[in-house]
């Protein structure tokens, strides 16, 4: 590389630099094949390799149990929107879905999931501008049932046969309950599940996986478009308890169905064999850096540098609550849309890229994934803090 800059865009985001060092030495000749990995047959020794060490490093990342599948799709996260509901409505004779309205592409998630069946939007955070996320006590979807409670530990937990359909069935009278675990465009995060539950728990993962460890078994399904810190857009990865597999309404489309997916080795058709391949790449990079741990710890200490300006100024405004704040993504505000532009156009020139403002509001967002290196933490933060000195 001649230089690096930084690019703090919410997606496609920046990929380790030894991960794309490895795909320019192997992109003509993958392992001495004489071929590149895109000209291969995906049902070769090579590629059947490959998808299977990727999957592999999923479980071992994520911790997890052998009761859940890894699946692969064509689409971003986005493309679940519809995938969700079209696989797992089936499992509530109305149709009846869950949903947190916590920012932008909950509210995607939400129009999408209403064109299959009804939906109960549960908790929201829309009146003060998504900045925060709203509490959401599981006795809200279990009803205060016994019943819906046990379905949900035994099912999400335990990995029982049937207890995370029965529960979502009898329990708490939906198919599932769906989340947006950090929310990209407002800054914010859920700190923690709402758990146990009656019904199966569905999280969109995008744009904090692999950056904290979290207990996997609280979900039914957890999937995440590749382009934050998985590698380049335009596919995703979808986790999913095996007794959840067979909920799929009727007018599904082959390519979208979590259980074709299972059952032809994410191959209905041609896979995104470069995708999947730079995957693994960036999940193997992940392990050596020391796994999910190291990069939780890495982006603490990242969001610490940068909400320690924002939280020591009068000139930064925080768009989200102390309490809700996301490692992954920071969104402030400055003190007029002047100073915005200036700071926009100030930024670029020191070739800190990407700060575009959110589409919902006119404000600042910098996206820090796995891949930014601290000193991308720390030349931001002292861009800012030079900034509010020549400005403020």
């Amino acid at each position: 590389m001649s230089k690096q800059v930084f690019n703090y865009g919410a997606g496609p985001a920046m990929l380790p630099v030894p991960v794309m060092e490895q795909v320019r030495a192997e992109f003509l000749d993958y392992q001495g094949s004489g071929m590149s990995i895109i000209e291969m047959n995906h049902r070769k020794p090579y590629f059947m390799e490959i998808i299977a060490e990727t999957k592999a490093l999923f479980r071992e990342l994520l911790e997890l149990p052998e009761n859940y599948q890894v699946l692969f799709s064509h689409g971003g996260g986005a493309m679940q929107f519809s995938s969700v509901p079209l696989n797992l409505m089936g499992g509530h004779p109305e149709r009846k879905a869950l949903y947190a309205n916590t920012g932008f592409f909950s509210q995607m998630a939400i129009e999408e999931a209403r064109r299959f069946g009804k939906v109960e939007v549960i908790v929201s955070s829309e009146e003060t501008g998504f900045d925060h996320i709203p509490h959401l006590d599981p006795a809200m979807v279990n009803g205060g049932a016994n019943g819906g409670e046990n379905g949900g530990e035994n099912g999400g937990e335990n990995g029982g046969e049937n207890g995370g359909a029965n529960g979502g069935a009898n329990g708490g009278g939906a198919a599932y309950l769906h989340i947006t675990t950090n929310n990209t465009m407002m800054g914010t995060r859920w700190q923690e599940f709402p758990h146990p539950l009656s019904v199966p728990l569905v999280g969109d993962f995008t744009s904090e996986i692999l950056s904290r460890k979290v207990d996997a078994t609280q979900f039914g399904v957890l999937y995440a478009g590749f382009q934050k810190n998985l590698g380049p857009p335009g596919q995703s990865v979808i986790l999913i308890r095996d007794d959840l597999l067979e909920q799929a309404l009727p007018e599904i489309a082959r390519q979208l169905s979590y259980g074709v997916l299972a059952e032809t080795g994410s191959m209905p058709s041609t896979p995104n064999v470069f995708n999947i391949w730079m995957n693994k790449l960036v999940l193997e990079w992940t392990r050596d850096q020391g796994g999910v741990e190291a990069m939780e710890a890495l982006s603490e200490k990242k969001a610490a540098r940068i909400y320690g300006v924002i939280d020591a100024s009068d000139f930064y405004t925080g768009h989200a609550r102390p309490g809700s704040r996301s490692t992954q993504n920071f969104t402030f505000g400055l003190p007029g849309a002047d100073l915005l532009t200036a700071f926009f156009a100030e930024a670029e020139a020191e070739e800190l890229h990407g700060m575009a403002p959110p589409l919902m509001r006119q404000d600042v967002r910098a996206s820090l994934y796995n891949a930014m290196p601290y000193e991308g933490a720390e030349t931001l933060a002292s861009f800012m803090e030079e900034f509010e000195r020549r400005h403020g």
